[in-house]
Formats: C-alpha cells, structure tokens, sequence
C-alpha cells in the first residue's frame, strides 16, 4: 500500500474486507431480510392453522380451556390472533412453578372452535432470524463473535466505498447493459447507493445490539463482572408469582375488559394474561398488541385490572430511558421493526434485498475485473477458481437451501419424530451440494444450473398447497387470507425472477475482443 493516496487505500481495503467475508455477509443480509415476515413465513409452515378462522369468541374459548384444564394455576398466559401470526395460544404455569418464557405448558387451539390443534413441529421463520446472527450448530457466543466481526467488516465496506467512489451518486443513474465489467460495477453502485441510510443504519444498529457482547468492559467493571445483574435491570427477570393469602372467588367476566381497552388501543389486545386466577387476588393483565414506542423498543401499553370486581388498577409509571439507553432503544427497534406495520416492513424487506444484491454483485465484480488477466494468461489461479465456486455455491445456493426447507416442511410427514431437525438439516445438505456443485462444472454451466433448480423449487411450493383445502392459492384468495396469499405470491416472483436470471445467462454471449493488430516495427536506415 505503500504511495497509494486516501482513495486509493479505501478502495484496496473496500475490495479485500467484501470479498474475505462477502459470502457470510451475504448469508446474514438474505437470511436477515426474510426475517422482517418471520411471522408470516411460520404461519404459512403450518398448514394446520389455515383452516381456523379468528373470531371475537375466540378468548372465551381459550378461557374455556384453561378452566377446564389448569383451574389451580398459579398463572393463565392467553396469546391472541393478530394480522400476522393467526394462532390462538394458551400457557400456564403450575403453583411454585418458575415462570420464563419457555416454561410451563402450551397448547395451540382453533381461533374458531377452541379445540386443541396437533400443529406439526418447525423452527418457521424462526430458524431462519436465528441463522442470521447466530448460524448454527456452533457455540452460541461464538456464532455472534462471527457475525459481530463479518457486521464491522460490513460496515467499514460500507464507508469505504463510498470514499472511494467520488462519483457514486452521479454513477447510480447510469445503467450500460451488456457492457461486461461496466454493467456489474453500475448494478453495483446503484444497489448501493438506493438504499444507502437502509444498509448504514441495519449495519450500525446490528452492531449495537451485539454490543454489550463485543464490548463488556463498562458492564463488567460496574457491575463487577456480574452481567445478569446488569441486564436484570434492564428487564424483568421471570420468577414464581408471589404467594398472597387468598380464597376461592369467581373470576370477573373478560368481555368488558377487552372492550374498554380495544376502545383505548387501534391496534386491540395482543395478550391476556391472568395471575392467581379463580381466588381473590386474581389480576388480569391486557397487553396492547404491537406497540409503536421506539424509546421503550416496541413497548406495549399495558392496563391492569381486578380479577374479581374488574376494576381498573393503579399502573406502574413507565420511566422515561436515559439518553444513551433512549439512542440505544431508537436503532435497536428499527433493526427490529416489530412495531412496524405492512408498508415500513415492506420497504424494510426490498431495501434488505437490495443490500443483498450489492453484496452480490460485488462479489461478481471481483471476478468479472479479473477475468482479462486469466485470458491473457491462459489459466484460472487457484484463488479465482475458489471465488467463483464460493459465488456460484451461496448466490444462487443458498435460495436453493432456503426454497428446500420450505419443501421439506410440506413434504416431511407432519407426525415424523424429529422433523423440526430434519427440516434444517434439509436445508444445510442441499446448501452443502450447492457448494460442491461448481466444483464439477463450468463456472457458467453451474451458475445456469443451480438458477433453474432454485427457479424450479420455488416454483412448486405454491403448487404443492394446491393439494390442500385450505392451503393452496386460490383457497387463500378467495377468502382474503393475504397472509398466506402473499407467502405463496412472493414464492412465485421470486421463482421468475431465479428463472429471468438464468434465461438472461443462458442468452448471454460473452463478447469477443478482436486481437489488436501489431504496429510494424519501424525500419532502421542503414548508413552507407
């Protein structure tokens, strides 16, 4: 690096930080953005669910349930249908029994009948918001290293690139198709500069919520060394209700409560929740659904109730977060955007793709750029060979991975023992495949290869729903269910836009440079 000026460094450093872990940055972004509909994405894989329809008795149902039973519980957890996740849930938790958020037992009812319903096992689109932060089958802690590192790397390619191109903002309207080299590096500044503030604020905000991991140092010497105290303070820890002299008492009808907070909520109940129900010191607690606060992260409000009279009870006043825990709450809830509505969260989801789409098409470039040279050379280094065969293996392997879990869910027998695992290792053999793949063929061969089978797999998971009464398209449609309408939908483009891309490849004709015709040497004049 020596004589290189400032632009010149940020370029070298914005080339060598995306390529060495561009194909694990490109993992997190896709893997990450199909997250923002995790929600969505579990409900379509349970197919059991489609057939309830949600309905204004559906609480009475579930309290029917839980008083049939659980009647001596030391607490009744119901979770209510909302637009994104259909289910109908009910938990309890026995006398004594330490309350989290993973204990105690639960049960999914149909939101129409309140019968309880065998949903088949799957991670959903859990596993796939898990694997972007935490991969998998690895230490936990050291996962988030990983991606903790792969994010600063992100994030400083991010600022360098920009230093480096002076001219990324006039070059993002400039599109030359069928230009080689020049095409990929305009596809790449466009994508890039788009949804700019989009990749800086999800770079930098998945940094702060990794943060107290990267950077113990201030908790550690506080709180010496004790980081459960700390984060105990910035949540309630879950632990047995307390025990209160109580008798026997008829708990209060729910229905008023739900319509007094529905009048104060748009967005109605999300939870209800019922601590030592059946006895005089019964509360009932109703949590607002999806609240908007991005000081609280998303914080629901909250009303409480008397669980004999129903009279209203004096809340806790919420504390206003110190300005540090304030900036930290705004970037780590926008990274989030669980209080998001359909229109933010779809401007989310294609701003992800197009940070997917620069990563991408970096990565590509880094070949193109290079393929003069292995001409003239007339051979392929080693290192080139390994880019392209990693390029080939997670750009269009990884949709390939990704459409295969969702077949295995479909295809998998809903009663297999194990089938949760079997669905993720489903996913991660096919991947491996992918891999290996390019190995075997021609970098072009594999690339139009694996196009088509990821073309193919997406293609066919919405013709599989149509072999079930409740679960195929146009059942969906015909009844409103855009939840699942937009599942399958999103199935489809993304099946013709794999389909596209290995059409335009397979017309693609590389151009043929004509040789330049040498200068003839000029004739020396020979003295006489």
């Amino acid at each position: 690096m020596n004589g290189m000026g400032f632009r010149q460094s940020n370029a070298w450093l914005h080339t060598w930080v995306g390529l060495l872990l561009g194909w694990l940055l490109y993992a997190v972004f896709l893997t990450g953005t199909l997250s923002f509909f995790q929600d969505e994405i579990s409900y379509w894989m349970k197919p059991e669910l489609h057939a309830a329809t949600p309905g204004p008795q559906s609480t009475q149902l579930a309290l029917q349930q839980l008083q049939r039973r659980a009647p001596d519980a030391q607490l009744w957890q119901i979770d209510l249908p909302d637009e994104r996740d259909p289910e109908l849930q009910i938990q309890w938790f026995a006398p004594g029994e330490h309350i989290g958020k993973r204990g105690g037992e639960r049960l999914t009812l149909d939101a129409a009948s309140g019968e309880p319903l065998q949903v088949r096992e799957t991670r959903g689109g859990g596993f796939l918001y898990r694997f972007h932060f935490e991969l998998y089958a690895m230490p936990r802690q050291a996962a988030r290293w990983i991606v903790g590192i792969a994010t600063f790397v992100m994030l400083v390619a991010i600022v360098s690139g920009v230093v480096t191109h002076k001219k990324i903002f006039k070059d993002f309207f400039t599109f030359r198709p069928a230009k080689g080299q020049r095409s990929w590096l305009d596809a790449h500044n466009a994508t890039a500069v788009l949804a700019l503030p989009f990749h800086f604020m999800i770079t930098y905000s998945g940094l702060l919520l990794l943060m107290f991991m990267l950077m113990p140092w201030g908790v550690q010497s506080q709180y010496q060394g004790n980081m459960q105290a700390f984060f105990g303070e910035l949540r309630s820890r879950g632990e047995p209700v307390a025990e209160v002299a109580s008798e026997p008492a008829a708990l209060t009808p729910l229905a008023p409560l739900l319509a007094e907070a529905n009048a104060r909520w748009e967005r109605g109940v999300a939870s209800i929740r019922i601590t030592r129900p059946n006895t005089t010191a019964a509360q009932v607690e109703l949590r607002e659904q999806g609240g908007d606060s991005l000081l609280q992260r998303g914080g629901a409000e909250r009303l409480l109730f008397d669980g004999v009279s129903g009279e209203a009870l004096t809340q806790p006043v919420e504390q206003t977060p110190a300005v540090a825990s304030a900036v930290y709450n705004v970037f780590s809830s926008l990274h989030l955007i669980r209080f998001a509505g359909p229109p933010l969260r779809w401007l989310f989801f294609v701003s992800g793709l197009l940070g997917t789409a620069m990563i991408a098409t970096g990565l590509v470039l880094w070949v193109v750029k290079r393929l003069p040279q292995r001409i003239k050379a007339g051979r392929t280094p080693l290192g080139h060979r390994l880019v392209e065969v990693l390029n080939v293996g997670t750009i269009a392997g990884l949709p390939c991975a990704i459409a295969a879990y969702f077949l295995a869910n479909r295809l998998l027998p809903a009663q297999m023992p194990g089938r949760l695992d079997w669905e993720i290792n489903v996913f991660f053999l096919v991947w491996a495949l992918c891999l290996l793949h390019p190995l075997l063929r021609t970098a072009r061969q594999a690339w139009l290869e694996q196009l088509a089978l990821g073309a193919l797999l997406f293609a066919s998971l919405p013709l599989i729903g149509l072999l079930s009464a409740h679960s195929g398209l146009f059942s969906s449609l015909g009844r409103a269910d855009w939840l699942l309408a937009g599942m399958d939908l999103t199935l489809l483009a993304t099946a013709a836009a794999l389909a596209f891309a290995a059409w335009k490849l397979a017309r693609h004709q590389p151009p043929v440079r004509a040789a330049r015709p040498r200068s003839a040497p000029r004739r020396q004049e020979v003295a006489l």
